[in-house]
């Protein structure tokens, strides 16, 4: 089991000291989300609300993941940091495989990118990319970085992106976890056909067991072995030994939670915010370790 502390919606400058906070109290990773801007109206409904309304405002800060992630590992030691998620299919494969590589080799082994498809359509037609194909081109993202950041020259002719060989340099010497979120067939079908694991978002109580064995029955249809397939989730249930337990007994291997948001959504100083993350590993981290 591993937890992940989510540095979702953190102001700036709080988050190097929340990061090593998180490092010294035992928290197993940090994770970023992806956010370009905020359009001031959707026509689209978010997929994790019962309304389908944003819960964050235009105000709500979302540093770039790929400007916090090496400003937070170059003050830190072990924790790894990955994204949650990067909304991937906006960019250029290309450009992105760049920035993965440099990181990723600097920070050997403490590096994983979290991919998802973006649910607003406004980010895809201001950022000229196409809703239509975002399934399919994730796909081939996901090919191209698994073939650019290994050693050697690459190539990709794909029905959305094509080059010829190529090599990139640096790339790490070990490949770099990619998890796949969504909680649709087609992202479940993707993480277990593409993915070193899966993540879920905002998930309640009731629906865990569920989406957990909708993942296994698509892992068990591409003959893949659930053990050593990483299950991340961030579970809607209360910030207790025994909740998070049930959570993990469900089949989750990585808890992704923002341990100060329990005391309420909304702005909270800074050492109040270091006080819940040390709380939440000496109230649910440590005993659980220890069972």
């Amino acid at each position: 089991m591993t937890f992940t502390l989510s540095l979702a919606m953190t102001p700036p400058t709080e988050l190097l000291p929340l990061a090593r906070a998180g490092e010294a109290a035992g928290w197993d990773a940090i994770a970023l989300p992806d956010s370009v801007f905020y359009p001031e109206g959707v026509s689209g409904d978010y997929p994790f609300t019962a309304d389908g309304e944003r819960f964050w405002d235009a105000d709500t800060p979302f540093t770039d993941p790929f400007v916090a992630m090496p400003a937070i590992a170059a003050v830190t030691e072990r924790v790894e940091l990955y994204t949650n998620v990067y909304k991937i299919v906006l960019r250029q494969p290309l450009l992105v495989a760049k920035m993965l590589g440099s990181l990723a080799a600097m920070f050997e082994g403490r590096i994983g990118l979290g991919v998802g498809v973006s649910w607003m359509p406004e980010e895809f037609t201001w950022l000229a990319s196409e809703m239509r194909t975002r399934g399919k081109r994730l796909d081939e993202i996901i090919d191209i970085l698994r073939v650019t950041l290994a050693p050697g020259w690459a190539e990709y002719h794909g029905e959305h992106y094509e080059f010829d060989r190529l090599k990139m340099s640096p790339v790490p010497t070990r490949p770099v976890p990619i998890y796949v979120g969504g909680h649709s067939d087609a992202a479940l079908g993707r993480a277990a056909t593409r993915g070193d694991g899966w993540i879920g978002a905002n998930v309640a109580r009731d629906d865990i067991a569920e989406l957990v064995t909708r993942l296994h029955r698509a892992l068990d249809a591409t003959g893949r072995d659930p053990n050593g397939f990483e299950v991340k989730l961030t579970p809607l249930v209360r910030d207790t030994a025994d909740a998070m337990g049930e959570v993990l007994d469900a089949g989750v291997t990585d808890i992704i939670t923002v341990p100060w948001m329990y005391a309420g959504f909304g702005p909270q100083p800074l050492e109040a915010k270091v006080e819940s993350v040390e709380r939440f590993a000496t109230d649910v981290i440590a005993p659980l370790r220890a069972r």
